[in-house]
């Protein structure tokens, strides 16, 4: 095997040149995938349906998401990025012009399916090109600079999108929108390469078939502390905001908290803006010290938990304008602690194993969102749009899966200083994490010691 193999690549220009011909495939999957949550009530008038029925839409994608991610890591490891994140493109363009014409609600959520499936494909891959163009010592933040971008699509689904379709209707909005998507596949059908020259990951073995190689690389990936643990940091951390914005909160907004569509959108905008800042901020902390993954984590689930209490439990019908800004603003750290459950996958995985372990991790949150998402369509039906009730839902996942975090995390960093020979204390030091050789902390995907 070439000694090239070993070193961490090189980065540069051509590297981000590459890295952003994939977050731009990325950014316009987001935007995709969000167009709903402004759309909700256009939703449910244009296919006449009621509040479970309109959660459909968004459980339906997720489904399709959340069980699409262990074939997606197993396609990335095997096909490469380019083929994979091409695919996506094409899927997720012709689902949101689908879902732009279809002229009955089954068609629709056809549509939002086909249109999960492709943007399952995208984030994965995109994680991947940071592991295999960029140093290991810039995993973390690269994952969260992703995650960024994500957001930043989400912002136009807010800014944009909205007041197009409030202005122009259904069909045009949806329909003009996926023009971005054939705008991005030029790009990356012409330019993008899964690897810079001389840095080919080492050769997968596919001994005993297919199906072999399948059960062995979900086997393996789930074999280590650490991919279970990335999923369940993922799983606990993603899913209050992802619920609040892909759905439920211009609802929750404009119904229960009797705001206009214009301040509940600025909210939403908050949630958004919040979320990149804090994107920057804890990708650095956690390049930089390792040991603050769980404290970084573990404490978005907590003051999560107390601002939703705060919200839900306060006095009288609606809360203060303050609480819910502040809500808000914490919302946004939902995205950059769901990245740290890729921190803990990564080092735990080889290079070959990686977008599969990835795609274990990235179910986590999804499978919380599509949970919650239902849970609370149900209970506004059953309680009649009680969203104290409803809203409720979102404590019980985050018990269960702080408990499993609790549980797992003493393995996983045992496991993960075994590999790498670096001691990784529970909590924060003062003092960053040294930097492990390249290979011995999953292959070069982030600062060794971690989307």
């Amino acid at each position: 095997m070439s000694a090239s193999l070993h070193r961490d690549p090189p980065g540069g220009r051509r590297a981000v040149a590459v890295w952003c011909i994939g977050v731009a495939v990325y950014f316009v999957a987001v935007i995709f995938r969000t167009s709903l949550g402004v759309a909700g009530l256009d939703a449910a008038d244009r296919f006449h349906v009621n509040s479970s029925a309109l959660a459909t839409f968004s459980l339906l994608q997720l489904l399709v998401y959340a069980g699409m991610q262990v074939p997606v890591g197993l396609m990335v490891d095997r096909l490469g990025t380019k083929r994979v994140l091409t695919l996506g493109a094409v899927l997720f363009t012709v689902g949101q012009l689908g879902f732009a014409l279809s002229p009955s609600y089954g068609m629709a959520l056809a549509a939002r399916a086909l249109l999960g499936c492709g943007d399952a494909m995208t984030f994965i891959s995109v994680l991947r090109l940071g592991t295999r163009w960029f140093p290991a010592r810039r995993g973390p933040l690269m994952a969260q600079l992703a995650g960024l971008v994500g957001m930043a699509g989400n912002l136009v689904s807010t800014l944009v999108l909205a007041p197009v379709l409030h202005g122009v209707g259904w069909v045009p909005a949806f329909a003009g929108s996926a023009a971005a998507g054939l705008v991005v596949l030029v790009p990356l059908v012409l330019f993008l390469r899964d690897h810079p020259e001389g840095h080919e990951p080492a050769p997968v073995v596919r001994g005993g078939g297919g199906g072999g190689f399948v059960r062995r690389q979900i086997r393996e990936s789930w074999a280590e502390p650490g991919t279970r643990l990335g999923l369940w940091v993922h799983f606990t951390t993603q899913f209050p905001a992802m619920v609040f914005l892909l759905l439920w909160g211009m609802p929750f907004l404009v119904e229960a908290q009797g705001l206009s569509r214009t301040t509940a959108g600025g909210l939403l905008t908050l949630v958004v803006a919040s979320n990149m800042a804090l994107g920057l901020v804890y990708g650095q902390i956690v390049g930089r010290r390792q040991s603050s993954r769980i404290p970084l984590a573990l404490g978005t689930v907590g003051l999560t938990a107390l601002l939703w209490g705060s919200v839900l439990a306060y006095p009288g019908d609606r809360a203060p304008m303050w609480l819910l800004v502040t809500l808000c603003l914490v919302l946004g750290g939902c995205g950059p602690a769901s990245m740290i459950g890729f921190d803990f996958a990564r080092p735990a995985n080889p290079p070959e194993r990686q977008g599969t372990a990835s795609g274990i991790t990235n179910m986590g949150g999804f499978l919380a969102s599509m949970t919650t998402l239902l849970a609370v369509g149900i209970l506004l039906d059953a309680t009649g749009d009680n969203y104290r009730i409803a809203f409720s839902t979102v404590f019980v996942l985050e018990a269960l899966g702080t408990a499993r975090i609790l549980r797992l995390r003493g393995r996983a960093l045992t496991r993960e200083a075994t590999r790498t020979g670096v001691t990784l204390p529970a909590q924060p030091t003062g003092a960053a994490a040294p930097h492990a050789p390249h290979g011995a902390g999953g292959g070069g995907t982030s600062s060794p010691a971690g989307v």
